[in-house]
This record gives C-alpha cells, structure tokens and sequence, in this order.
C-alpha cells in the first residue's frame, strides 16, 4: 500500500461526513493498526492529523499509510461495529484485554438421551446449556461433582445407554454417590428426573428444589419411610452446600459488578469486584499498557471487551465516572445479557465507597507493578526537558576509555534501552590511532569508529542512539562532539562529571554548562548507574586483554606448550604466577612428564632438576 503524507491524510479526512461511523487505520503492509469509533467522523479522523499528541499517538500516526471509514446510522452501531472489528482484527494500538484466561463453564445438552455435566474452556453455538463462568477448573470440577452426587448422576466413563447392563456398577455405587444407572431396573425417567434437578439447581433455582426436597422428606418421615427420608435429607444438606459453593466460585451469576481503572505514569489498571447480596466474592485485575484513548473512551473499550469474554454482565455495573458512551454500552450488554443492565456512577452512599474500594485496588495494583517503570519514564522525561531533547531519550549510549599507561588501551560501550542494559548492544574497542596514553585521541576514535560503522550500514551498530554520554569532562564531550560533526551526525552529546566522592554530580555540554542532577535522585541514581557501568565494562576489557598478553609473553614462550595445555594449566593454578611457584610433581599432574619438566625449567633456569618420583623413567 502506498503511504499518504499528513497532508494528503488531513485532507482526506476533511472530506468525510458529520455522522456516526468506525475508522480503520491501515500501515503501508494493509494491516488494521488501529480501530476507532466516532460520533461525527470528520472531527475525529482529522484530529489526528493536526496538532500535538502524546508520544504513543504520534508513533501510531506515523505508521498510517491510509485509512477507511464505514458510516452507520447511530452511536449504538458504531459501539457495536467498533467492538466487532477490534475482535476481528486484534489491532496493534487499541487497548486490549487478554482472551486467554480460561475461565470454565459448565457445559450440558438437555437434547441427548443422557445427558452429562461437563467442563468447557468457552461459550460454543451448539444449542448447549452453559453455566458460570467459573473462577477456575477446581471451582467447575467441584460444582459437578457435588451435584452430581446430590441427585445420584454418574461421573464415570460409562456410556448410556450403550453400556447399561453390561458390567457390575462401579465404587461410586458402592459408596452412595451414584444411583447406579448403568443397571438394568435403572430407567431413563428416573435418570431425566434426576437431571432435571440437578439442572434447575445450576439455573439459580436452588430454593424450589430445596422447598420440594423438604416436603418429600417431612412426607416420607410420617409415613415412617426412615431410610427413604434420611437419604432425601442428605440429598437437601448437598443441594445447600452447593448454592454456596456456586455464590462463591461462579464469576457472572451475582447482583453486582464494581469497576476500578487507574492510568499510572507507564501503565493502567482495569479491577473487576464481583459482589453478591452485598458480599465480596471475587476480583479480576489486568495491567496494560497504557492506551491511546482518554480514560472514558478506554474505560468502554475495556468492559465491552471484559463482558464479551463472560458472555454477559450482572444486573448492575458500578463505573468510576461517566462514559460518553455509556447509554449505547449499556443496551449493548442488556442485549447480550439477556437481561436488563445498568450502568452507574454513584455519588454517595454505600455504593460510592465500594466504587472507591475498587480504585484503591486499581491504583494499588498499578503502583506496586509498575514502579519501576513510572520512574524510568519521569527520568527520559527529565532528560528531554533539561537536555532540550526533541523526544525522552529511549536508547542511551555511553563510552569509557581503560588503560594502564601505555598498554592495551581499549574502550567500552554500554547501551541502556528503556532504562535497562541491552547487552546484547554492548560493543569493544581496541584503541588503534595511538600506541601512548592519550584519553582524548582514543576517545575520539572510539566515537568515530561507532558513528562510521553506522553510516556504513553494519546492523551490530544501529541504531543510533538519542543520547550520548561521555565518562568525563567538558573536553571528552568536545572531541566526541567533532568526531561527529566531522560525519556528518547530529547528535546530543554530553560529559558525565564526578564529585570528589567519584559519584556523578552533573551533566555537561561540550561548551561547558552543566546541568545539575542531584536535585531529581532518580535521574542522579540512573546516569551514576550508566556511569559505573561503562567504567566496569572499559576496565573489565582491558583486564582481559592485559591478562591474556601476559600469559602469551610468558607461557607461549615454553616449547611445547600449546593453547590447550596453556588453558589446562590456568584452569587448574588460575595464574601464571602459581604456574611459576608448582612444582614438577603438581605441574606433571595437569601436562605431560617432558611438558611439565620444560615449564619447570622456563621459570627456574638455574635450579637442579628435583628428584624425579613419577615412577616413571624419562624416555
């Protein structure tokens, strides 16, 4: 697909009509990036292309290479349709809840000859009966099998009634917990009866049955059948236990549903409290990141989302503000319900705390996970407003030079993506210009070496970063900025001063200002962390070059003594210079008897040859 300019996309959004409708945004591979929904499409759509955003709605704009309209005749069906193409096309920035969560159901079809109680993974269109959701599988298995022997159902593997009369009846006969319909003087009557039951117990009418349970049992009593009534009166404790269960494990089924949304500085927060007859059962919580849309807008993308994956809503829905659209979201879940829904806002009383209750729980949630994230993101918003930086710097790059006068100078780069060390993006230099200490010529060829391996496409080295530091002074700041001027790059530079506690006081531009940082501790605690980073790393290369150097002058040196035998020999002593102080009984233990005697000899030309008591005779 070919990309539109802004232009030609403000212009083209000009011509659309003032009348409901939904949007698509589409990338230059025609993929749906974004899903909208709008009162008066031209106001919308062209909004977009004027004016400032935020940082998300800008990256989001910039992938648009075109978009489409489709035009409706209300609010209602422009929800409806925007709800629709959101779970058709997943789009990459609109705010969206996990379908993945599981939540079970029980699953029945009163059309079989025996029907089952069975578990399923999600709501399906196959003329079954479905009960819950559940909060968990444990919650489903445990409500069928306390049904099930409350009305005597089997829970084996039997088919019926294929199977009837063919093996003796199972341990759960034996044990009271099922009628036993797999014998022949079970009938199918008796079985649908017992469904039934149990069927009217799952469809929340648990009292009818417990009343009828009760005069069953009151009869059966006075007509002196004990055994008969002590078997009806087990049946009615079993059907009150699981009402219980199912108040508390059944996710749907309650009078009420109390919503909590928190937008952090990084992520936002959506809090679900499940309530019956004013109790609390249960809470669903999910972190995203925060969304393009403003809270309200969010808010109803969110429950649309949430109350699809249910398959409804309870009768009452307590929100934490109004949404514009909330007439049109509530006939859309009253339509999906089945049953009247209503959307709240309460002002005081009872439901005004527990609506509170619920943003507690959404800020708590929201604070305690993303911490760290919201202070990453005050600090690149630091760094853009007192470095005058066009955008919050997400990648910083940082250099150290190392060396120990004139041997093995080296530099060390350190990458820091999202506030956090990118590894992988680490890179080394050996300084080649200069063969004596001097800081500023290696500086100044590590710089140029990273910027020119850029400009020459190498993938190791891209991008470039928003933000270069520099481990030292106004002049290091200088020469990296020359190095980069000279190439042709433009990019913001700055010098990373110690105090005389060797701890980062300041920023500094290579003309000499410097930004302070201790005033804001966690920009302080974030370039200090950069800073010793890069020193560990510059130092750390260098040691490593210096060591391998020295074993190369002093081992590499000994006839016969290869990369393999010098790697087995550090392994064991860890040091040339506990190779120099073994003896040749220590060192024949890791290299061959001549091997060991020519190392022995290397380090003590003067010595006598020790005794030797291998036991061996030199050949």
């Amino acid at each position: 697909m070919e990309k539109l300019t802004i232009q030609e996309l403000g212009e083209k959004a000009a011509k659309l009509p003032l009348q409901p409708g939904v949007y698509l945004m589409h990338d230059v591979d025609d993929t749906v990036i974004y899903v909208g929904k709008a009162i008066k499409l031209k106001n919308r759509v062209s909004s977009y292309f004027h004016g400032a955003h935020n940082a998300k709605t800008e990256a989001m704009i910039s992938r648009i290479a075109d978009f489409e309209v489709i035009m409706v005749r209300s609010e209602f069906e422009a929800l409806v349709l925007e709800n629709a193409l959101i779970k058709r096309y997943s789009p990459h920035y609109n705010i969206l809840l996990k379908d993945d969560k599981g939540y079970p159901w029980i699953r029945t079809d009163p059309k079989e000859a025996y029907p089952r109680f069975t578990i399923a993974s999600r709501l399906t269109e196959d003329g079954a009966r479905y009960f819950g959701p559940f909060g968990g599988r444990s919650a489903v298995k445990q409500a069928i099998d306390s049904v099930s022997k409350a009305f005597g159902l089997p829970t084996c593997s039997r088919k019926f009634p294929r199977d009837i009369g063919k093996e003796r009846p199972c341990l759960n006969y034996h044990l009271g917990a099922c009628r036993g319909w797999c014998l022949k003087d079970a009938t199918r009557e008796e079985y649908r009866e017992a469904y039934n039951e149990a069927l009217l117990t799952f469809d929340g009418k648990g009292e009818e049955i417990e009343a009828d349970l009760k005069l069953k049992m009151e009869a059966a009593a006075e007509e002196l059948r004990f055994e008969q009534a002590a078997a009806l009166r087990d049946k009615l404790r079993a059907v009150q236990r699981l009402r219980e269960k199912q108040h508390a494990s059944t996710l749907r089924r309650g009078d009420m549903d109390v919503v909590g949304y928190y937008r952090g500085e990084a992520r936002c927060c959506f809090v679900v409290l499940h309530y019956i007859q004013g109790q609390l059962l249960d809470k669903d919580m999910e972190l995203m990141d925060l969304p393009l849309e403003e809270d309200a807008e969010a808010l109803s993308t969110l429950l649309r989302q949430y109350y699809g994956i249910l398959g409804g809503a309870p009768k009452q829905v307590i929100l934490p503000f109004e949404l514009p659209d909330g007439d049109a979201l509530e006939q859309m879940l009253t339509e999906e319900s089945g049953s009247k829904v209503e959307l709240r806002v309460p002002q005081r009383g009872e439901l005004r705390v527990l609506m509170e209750t619920a943003a507690i729980n959404a800020r708590q949630e929201t604070e305690r996970v993303t911490t760290q994230e919201e202070r990453i993101t005050k600090t690149e918003e630091w760094l853009q407003q007192h470095l005058q930086l066009p955008a919050p710097p997400k990648r910083i790059e940082s250099f150290d030079i190392s060396n120990t006068g004139s041997d093995d100078i080296v530099a060390g780069m350190v990458v820091f993506v999202g506030g956090k060390p990118s590894k992988k993006d680490y890179r080394k230099f050996k300084i080649r210009s200069t063969a004596i200490q001097n800081d500023y010529a290696s500086m100044d060829e590590a710089v140029r070496r990273r910027l020119q391996a850029y400009l020459d496409g190498d993938e190791k080295f891209m991008p470039l970063p928003d933000l270069l530091f520099i481990d030292g002074g106004q002049e290091h700041a200088q020469v990296a900025q020359r190095a980069a001027e000279e190439l042709g790059v433009e990019l913001p530079i700055f010098g990373m001063v110690k105090d005389d506690r060797h701890r980062t006081r300041a920023l500094l531009t290579p003309e000499g200002r410097e930004i302070g940082i201790a005033a804001a501790p966690w920009v302080f605690a974030f370039v200090g962390r950069i800073q010793e980073e890069v020193h560990r790393y510059a130092i750390g290369y260098h040691h490593d070059l210096h060591a391998a150097r020295t074993h190369k002058s002093q081992l590499d040196e000994i006839p016969g003594i290869g990369e393999k035998r010098k790697a087995d020999l550090l392994k064991r002593f860890k040091s040339v210079a506990a190779i120099k102080n073994a003896g040749l009984e220590e060192l024949n233990r890791v290299v061959p008897k001549n091997a060991a005697r020519a190392i022995y000899d290397h380090f003590h030309p003067s010595a006598e040859h020790p005794a030797d008591t291998t036991g061996e005779e030199e050949a």
